[in-house]
């Protein structure tokens, strides 16, 4: 099976090809700017597209405008509509023109909202409620792909992940994992919410057996949320972390309510609420429609993490 994967040369795109071919699939590997592999192809040109998805029969699309903190844009809706939702119905109807199968769509389970109540969890069929232009703009292109799919028997899949860590990540996860390991103190012990995650290797997993039509004929037309199967709080997690690594957590026990008072007066709310709030999600559509199992545990994820230090997880 012959699979093209955009956004090949990210976080979640080195990863996703590597185990696409080590489990015995053809991968055509697209990326913006040429890079040192020779295994990657720039498209950017109708004649260089048209090489590429010669003969695939799946598309998976990584690429797009991720979330930014603190965006600089002056009209940061138009950017990321600009980046995420015209290039995927392009990418959509350039797939239909070579005759492929199946499209497998990267969205964000922000799509579903910023955050749960007590005793509720986002489920793939809820009301999106996507809040900031990051999450309207994946949402808007899941709408666009269904639509366009109807009109054309292609087979779409959205897969909405929750945060995803592993070796190589960057932003908040990779700050908090520095500040783990250089031992700075951090106010965080005695946090009391409760997060659903996926590690890199659990995504790459699902990602791939979506990507696979024999294998997930099921598939075809969801959405799916998926997880590592286990919720941590904050707190837990980064006493994880500093176990993962060999190293001791310097958690302070400090009140959520000053926390987040301090952060207000700094204009850091959005970055506190991350840290103190719940987002529960319920994967067990993906288990039960596709047999899904997460092969790894938080824990295994994070010493794959310590095992495999990177500049952008370390430094």
């Amino acid at each position: 099976m012959k699979i093209l994967v955009t956004g090949a040369n990210g976080f979640i795109g080195r990863a996703l090809c590597a185990h696409l071919r080590a489990n015995g699939f053809k991968v055509v590997a697209v990326v913006r700017q040429p890079g040192e592999s020779p295994d990657e192809v720039v498209c950017n040109t109708d004649h260089a597209w048209s090489t590429a998805l010669a003969g695939c029969d799946t598309v998976i699309h990584l690429a797009g405008r991720a979330h930014v903190m603190q965006d600089q844009e002056p009209n940061p809706l138009h950017t990321f509509r600009a980046n995420n939702v015209a290039p995927t119905l392009q990418l959509a109807q350039r797939a239909v023109a070579a005759g492929v199968r199946r499209f497998v769509f990267m969205s964000t389970v922000k799509v579903n909202g910023e955050s749960t109540a007590p005793g509720h969890r986002f489920k793939p069929d809820d009301l999106p409620s996507p809040q900031d232009p990051y999450a309207v703009s994946k949402r808007e292109a899941e709408q666009q792909l269904a639509a366009f799919a109807a009109n054309t028997g292609l087979e779409w899949v959205v897969i909405r992940p929750p945060l995803v860590y592993g070796p190589g990540v960057r932003g908040n996860f990779a700050s908090l994992v520095r500040w783990v390991t250089k031992g700075t103190p951090l106010p965080l012990g005695a946090v009391r919410n409760s997060r659903s995650l996926i590690g890199l290797s659990n995504l790459v997993a699902f990602t791939t057996l979506c990507a696979d039509i024999n294998a997930s004929p099921l598939a075809a037309g969801e959405v799916f949320l998926v997880s590592d199967g286990e919720d941590v709080s904050t707190t837990e997690l980064l006493r994880r972390v500093a176990s993962a690594y060999g190293c001791e957590s310097r958690l302070l026990p400090v009140p959520a309510w000053l926390m987040r008072g301090a952060a207000r007066a700094l204009g850091q709310s959005a970055q506190i609420d991350r840290l103190l709030g719940s987002l529960l999600i319920d994967d067990s559509k993906a288990r039960e429609r596709l047999a899904w199992t997460p092969p790894l545990k938080i824990n295994d994820q994070l010493r794959l993490m310590a095992a495999h230090p990177t500049a952008a997880n370390t430094r």
